[in-house]
């Protein structure tokens, strides 16, 4: 008989046949719901998968803040950098599904550390490149690297937080890739203004060893590490499952199938305000690399106010109705095409305003699906899950960067990427809505 151990060491089990083992796969015994944590305990560690994000998009986005410099110090084309956002984004797509199995196998709390840890070597090392090719092969080492950032900070939501509140939380964590990509053109521009672009990429990788200490902080205490390291479920959340669950019937649940068709269609309407608007900005309106702070800062704040106000208005009909939220989840499609404005009304700030609104609707769409998705999934899945959404937001910038970059260099004008990305996101967007769950919370009005 398989030995077992209470998810909540400080309360005996209600029941004992619920009590959860050391491995259910194994044992065939179907894991208990998580017991409550404290809400100061568990936004705690809504705010270190938080910090988690923002450090890995903050490593991520110091190549966007210095692609004006980098160009020319390594006579890069606007395909080549298209080509070294999709050498990260197919390493992250490779990584990611592999990632989510550590993450549901090992929990966040250990396999977060490492990734870290791992990343931040890679960050430092992109001090040294002296060619597009050792360039590329060190965003391919960090894309790798940072695949468990997004498994595992869904994770933590997913053990930290009940149901209905979950929406919520995602709203939180999605501010971290804002806030890393808020905070990225800032630090690396005024470094590489008074130091160059080397000693830019070596201090900004500092941020992972900063984080380290606090994550080990906040989980601290046999409580949380055993809600944080056992797999498990919330009452509200799907049936539990004595089966290991597949790849293969991940791939083929419908909630899955369903994030994935919204992430493929806008995805690359992110992936252009993120990685592009550095050069957009600098191309099509004049704005010189050290001036790019004063507008860059503007579409991540808005992203945040999208992922937090529609998380909390998404958490609160939840909280109200039990169910999902279908005309906002359309608003939030139709703030997702509002781009192409900015070819009708230019200016930088008018730019970075509509860029800004647009990702926030992105946003939105993100925090209500993944909320959605990872409720109908089996919970000890729920890592593996976000893995896939993950790797299918890699699939479209491998995919769609180097195109811009192309068309870019073709047509000197960013008119027609601009168009073909907002024109790709409402489609998606009407899939998930008619494509409804039967008898689930997802088919309420």
């Amino acid at each position: 008989m398989a030995i077992s151990t209470r998810l909540n060491p400080y309360e005996p089990p209600a029941d004992p046949a619920s009590d959860p083992v050391i491995d259910p796969a194994v044992s065939g015994v179907v894991p208990a719901a998580i017991p409550a944590l404290p809400a100061s305990r568990a936004w705690l560690l809504v705010g270190g998968a938080t910090m988690t994000m923002a450090v890995s998009y903050f490593d991520r986005q110091t190549l966007t803040a210095l692609a004006p410099t980098l160009s020319g110090a390594l006579k890069l084309t606007n395909q080549d950098f298209g080509w070294l956002v999709s050498g990260f984004s197919f390493a992250y797509m490779v990584g990611t599904p592999v990632a989510g199995r550590i993450v549901d196998r090992i929990g966040a709390r250990r396999a977060l550390l490492g990734a870290v840890l791992l990343w931040t070597v890679a960050a430092a090392l992109h001090s040294l490149v002296w060619s597009f090719v050792t360039l590329l092969l060190l965003r391919v080492a960090l894309g790798l690297a940072e695949s468990p950032s997004f498994p595992g900070a869904t994770q933590t939501i997913h053990r930290a937080l009940p149901p209905a509140s979950r929406a919520r939380g995602i709203g939180f964590l999605f501010t971290g890739s804002s806030i890393g990509a808020f905070l990225a053109p800032f630090a690396a521009i005024t470094l590489n203004q008074y130091y160059g672009w080397r000693v830019a990429f070596l201090v900004t990788a500092v941020a992972g060893l900063i984080w380290i200490p606090v994550w080990l902080y906040m989980t601290r205490g046999a409580k949380v590490q055993a809600v944080m390291d056992a797999p498990a479920r919330q009452a509200g959340d799907a049936p539990a499952s004595t089966e290991r669950v597949s790849l293969v019937s991940l791939l083929r649940h419908r909630a899955v199938l369903k994030a994935a068709i919204v992430v493929l269609t806008t995805s690359p309407l992110i992936g252009f305000v993120l990685f592009w608007s550095a050069k957009y900005l600098n191309a099509a309106e004049g704005i010189h690399q050290n001036d790019l702070p004063r507008y860059l800062w503007l579409a991540p704040i808005l992203f945040d106010l999208g992922a937090i106000g529609f998380g909390h208005l998404s958490s609160s009909y939840t909280e109200k109705f039990g169910g999902f939220s279908r005309p906002l989840f359309l608003c939030c499609g139709l703030l997702a095409c509002v781009l192409p404005l900015m070819l009708v009304v230019r200016g930088p700030w008018v730019a970075v305003a509509l860029a800004g609104i647009a990702i926030a609707g992105v946003a939105g769409l993100f925090v209500m699906f993944t909320a959605d998705m990872i409720g109908q999934v089996p919970a000890r899945a729920v890592g593996t899950a976000a893995s896939l959404t993950a790797t299918t937001q890699s699939i479209a910038f491998v995919i769609s960067s180097p195109l811009i970059g192309l068309v870019v260099d073709r047509t000197h004008s960013y008119t027609l990427p601009i168009i073909v990305l907002s024109a790709l996101a409402l489609p998606g967007v009407l899939v998930y809505l008619l494509w409804r769950h039967p008898g689930s919370a997802s088919a309420e009005l």
